[in-house]
Formats: structure tokens, sequence, C-alpha cells
């Protein structure tokens, strides 16, 4: 573990290119109060974590020198406030069109949307391949999921420890309702939620099990 100190100055290093863009090592010295061979090191540590990256400028006198900037994934260390403004504007377009029918149609497109982006990836599977396969992919969207054969016979269970839309779906539900059809729809299974962190679950659950035919004649 990193000593306090060293991320305290790492953090600042981060700051000062975040408020000041390129900077040189000799920069970044100056304004720290710190030896550049320690900076050296820091730069060298957040460029390993793909924090930081580097360009050669060339001069019109002396040697080129290497300035460094903020890559694409530093960016998320600062703060965001991503999900107050889709709520902002969710709320808008709800007052402006009168109603919630603009919202739901909003999410079932979304839900549209992603059924076909990932429909061939589930496509001539067995079902335990599709609940892994929709694992990985929320697990890509941070949703932090693991799942399960159950003891009954081909059931599935499919938990997820985080929810990335959570101040979004504690105030419109629609999202909930959207990701059960999309995991139907994606799993061609029957799909029942029997916990949700909307509502104050310690997890979202999800019981997975294979549509039976209706054998019966009406």
């Amino acid at each position: 573990m990193l000593p306090q100190q060293e991320i305290s100055t790492r953090r600042q290093l981060l700051q000062l290119l975040k408020t000041q863009g390129n900077c040189c090592i000799s920069d970044l010295s100056k304004e720290l109060g710190i030896t550049e061979m320690a900076v050296r090191r820091h730069i060298h540590s957040l460029e390993r974590d793909n924090l930081i990256r580097s360009v050669l400028v060339r001069q019109a006198m002396g040697r080129p020198l290497y300035r460094y900037s903020l890559t694409e994934q530093a960016d998320d260390l600062f703060p965001k406030n991503y999900p107050q403004l889709t709520l902002d504007l969710l709320s808008e377009l709800e007052e402006q069109t009168g109603g919630s029918e603009v919202i739901d149609r909003m999410f079932q497109g979304r839900k549209d949307k992603l059924e076909s982006r990932y429909r061939e990836r589930m496509l001539d599977r067995p079902l335990a391949d599709k609940v892994s396969e929709l694992s990985s992919i929320q697990n890509s969207g941070g949703y932090m999921t693991e799942w399960m054969e159950a003891e009954e016979d081909g059931t599935f269970v499919l938990y997820e420890y985080n929810c990335p839309i959570a101040q979004v779906a504690n105030r419109y539900r629609q999202a909930c309702h959207c990701e059960q059809q999309l995991f139907e729809q994606l799993l061609g299974a029957s799909v029942e939620r029997t916990e949700c962190l909307a509502d104050g679950g310690a997890r979202c659950t999800y019981a997975i099990r294979p549509v039976k035919a209706n054998l019966i004649n009406n």
C-alpha cells in the first residue's frame, strides 16, 4: 500500500494536469515543490496505470522534451454528476409532455437497442451459456454480477451487486421493468426478479427458468 504522502502527491499531479493541460517535468517539479527525479517516479507509475500519456515535442533550440497529459481513463477520477443531469432532463421532458408515456417509450427504445446489440451473442447457445454471457455483458456495464445454477433442475440465479443507474431507477422504475424484459428476450427464458436494489434490497436477484411448452390444448 502506498504511503499517504505518495497518494497525495499523485493526486496533486493529476490535478495539475487536469487544470493546466500539457506539462513537462520541470513545470510539474516547480508546481509541486519536489525534485524532477521524484516527478519522474510518479509519472512512470501513472503511465503504467494508463492515467497519463506522453508526447515528444521538438523545440527550436535544445533537446526535445516530453509533455504529459491525462488519458480518458484518468478523467473518470474526477467528480461527475451524470445521474443528476439525467434525472433533470427526464423530469423536464416529463413536464413538457404532460405525462409519463414518452418516458416509457424512451426506456422501451433503449431496451430494444440493447436487445438488438447483444442478440447475436445469444444465438444457438444453451441456457447456461446464455446466462454466463449475460453476466459478462452486465459486468462490462458495471453491474458486478455473478450467477449460479440453482438446486432446481434447469433453474439459474443471476445476482447484480451494483446498479450504475441507481439514482435513475429509484425515480423511474421503467428502468427495472425494461431490464427484466431485456433479460427475457435475450435468454428466451422466464425471468423473475426476486430482490431489487431500488426497493432497498442488498442486490438485484433474478431467477431464470426455461420456458416450458404448453402441452395443454385450450
